[in-house]
């Protein structure tokens, strides 16, 4: 039996990115890929034009069949759009115990579109950030996530350290992961 992986994340029209990436990424490494689509956009490989939220209430039924039918092995999150998505789906991954979750917080599109509102920032570092096995911040992210620049090694070095210490197993100096 393949190992099933869930990605939760936004969806991406153009395939380059979100869940149709994910899809792609854990079907070539030997894995069942299960979804739960937290966002809708419309993107090429160019830019995205536009996106928009799913309701807390479609994603919680999707959460629940996916975690109440699948032996979900790993949880990899992605584009989660807004603070009250990224409350929800936190909750809901204690709440399932939901195995070796990565944390890859998409924040802004490479064109520049913002994919998680100012809001949801705090939310991820103090409800999702905790909860994860590995966390993928780009050096824009860490910024937003911690608060400083994040422009040269020492600076990511730095970085990686503080938001290891907000929970990530093995933080703390401790052999923690981190990185991308």
């Amino acid at each position: 039996m393949l190992p099933v992986v869930l990605t939760i994340a936004g969806s991406d029209s153009g395939g380059g990115a979100g869940i149709q990436a994910d899809i792609k990424a854990i079907s070539a490494n030997g894995g069942f890929a299960a979804s739960v689509i937290t966002a809708i956009t419309a993107q090429n490989t160019r830019a995205v034009l536009a996106a928009e939220p799913v309701s807390l209430e479609l994603i919680g039924a999707q959460l629940e069949a996916v975690f109440e039918d699948l032996p979900i092995a790993a949880v990899k999150t992605g584009m989660l759009a807004t603070a009250p998505i990224v409350a929800l789906v936190s909750q809901r991954l204690q709440e399932y115990r939901a195995p070796h979750l990565v944390v890859d917080p998409v924040m802004i599109s490479k064109s520049g579109y913002r994919l998680l509102d100012e809001a949801a920032i705090a939310t991820v570092r103090e409800r999702l950030i905790p909860l994860a096995t590995l966390i993928t911040p780009n050096a824009h992210e860490a910024t937003h996530l911690t608060g400083r620049p994040v422009r040269t090694r020492q600076e990511a070095r730095e970085a990686a350290q503080q938001l290891l210490e907000l929970g990530v197993p093995g933080g703390a100096g401790q052999g923690g992961a981190f990185g991308r």
